[in-house]
């Protein structure tokens, strides 16, 4: 079991690479720590139990709680799969609990991937977003439309903006991911996992990149 860890701002296109690919691979499994928490709780584990407790609380789950998460999904997940992981870590201390979680799971981190996207264009792409909310597919107005428009294609739901993506909160989040995501790059480009791809162009050519590079 490998696990590829995927950088880059909000809005740089992890979610949307992770998916396209691993819909494509069976070896490729995309997780993100939102699905992970949101899996963990549905399922009743141990640790869904107790993440409920602090989400039902309106508290941060905490980082360790995460990791057992990611410790859960490794020990169901069987052959030779790689897993795409997306939202943890978010600093260097998160990194350094999912290194002692990956190794007792016997789990290898193979890379670090920083999809790069300029800030100025991070903005542009994310007033365009949208997110069917009863399946949570996502879409695009110019990247990625729907077949029909303001309409979900898998379920037909209305598609909604959610309300961190509108620019103010756009601009905080960037802020805070330079103030606290960055020094991840230079966390794991010191141990030799990183890799960069270039995140301007079309989906399939930024997956391919990101394919060769993990």
């Amino acid at each position: 079991m490998n696990i590829v860890i995927l950088l880059g701002a909000p809005g740089s296109g992890k979610g949307t690479v992770a998916g396209a690919l691993a819909a494509e691979n069976q070896n490729l499994k995309h997780v993100s720590s939102g699905d992970l928490l949101r899996g963990a709780v549905a399922k009743g584990t141990d640790a869904g139990k107790e993440a409920k407790e602090y989400m039902e609380a309106g508290k941060l789950v905490p980082d360790a709680l995460i990791a057992k998460m990611i410790a859960d999904v490794v020990a169901e997940t069987s052959g030779n799969t790689t897993m795409l992981l997306d939202g943890f870590p978010r600093n260097v201390a998160q990194a350094e609990i999912l290194a002692e979680t990956a190794t007792n799971a016997g789990a290898t981190i193979k890379s670090a991937v920083l999809i790069d996207v300029p800030d100025s264009l991070i903005q542009d792409r994310i007033a365009g977003r949208r997110t069917c909310p009863k399946c949570k597919a996502g879409y695009h107005v110019k990247n990625l439309p729907p077949k029909v428009e303001g309409k979900c294609d898998h379920c037909g739901e209305a598609l909604v903006i959610r309300k961190d993506d509108n620019p103010e909160t756009v601009k905080d989040r960037l802020a805070v991911y330079h103030a606290q995501t960055e020094p991840l790059i230079a966390y794991y480009k010191g141990k030799g996992l990183l890799k960069t791809v270039d995140g301007v162009g079309s989906i399939p050519s930024i997956a391919a990149a990101f394919l060769a590079a993990m």
